[in-house]
């Protein structure tokens, strides 16, 4: 009977915890005729990720300011620490073991639409990687980045969108955060050049 009893409580437990997860697609709003436009024909297949992995808003009880992103690279969630203890959280591609990037940093740049130009690590590492790459949908930086500096120097890592999202919740990029396009649109509308960013 006390086992049945604390199996009850348990279960009312896990079950308070799910009801604090709001799931919530990006808004609208966020997206200009341009980015509605190049979005409306992409090269890849849009894919949903796993509900867990959806943006969400959430509980969050972090000691980070409001206005501060934090990505968890264990757990593939990237948050934007809010007001009352909530955050919302996005799904996100991190680095592989040993390519993610790890500490503090502050975005020092932000760009919608950016072009890539290849590190010649990345060049070295994965066969037929081209010079330089156009904006658009096509393009493996997404529709937004956000460039991560410390101090003065660019680390080389980013915050962007991907022409992956079959890949949001795994461990594949070459240390950067990825994330859906239209997640990072709304990302980007919410956080200006030097906001805080610690990566776990």
């Amino acid at each position: 009977m006390v086992l049945r009893g604390a199996g009850i409580v348990l279960l009312a437990v896990l079950l308070g915890a799910c009801s604090q997860v709001q799931r919530q697609a990006a808004p609208e709003a966020s997206l200009t005729p341009r980015d509605k436009k190049l979005l409306a024909n992409t090269p890849y297949k849009k894919v949903l990720p796993p509900d867990m992995y959806q943006r969400s808003i959430v509980e969050y009880a972090g000691k980070e300011k409001p206005g501060t992103i934090v990505v968890d690279t264990d757990k593939k969630y990237l948050y934007l620490v809010e007001k009352d203890g909530k955050a919302i959280r996005y799904g996100v591609t991190v680095g592989e073991e040993g390519l993610a990037f790890k500490g503090e940093a502050k975005v020092g740049r932000k760009a919608e639409w950016p072009q890539w130009v290849p590190t010649p690590e990345i060049k070295q590492r994965i066969a037929g990687v081209p010079d330089f790459v156009g904006p658009g949908p096509h393009n493996p930086m997404g529709a937004r980045a956000l460039y991560l500096y410390q101090g003065n120097k660019d680390t080389l890592f980013r915050i962007h969108g991907t022409n992956q999202p079959e890949y949001i919740g795994q461990a594949i990029s070459s240390g950067c955060i990825r994330m859906l396009n239209e997640d990072v649109i709304d990302l980007y509308t919410r956080v200006p050049q030097g906001t805080e960013v610690v990566v776990l």
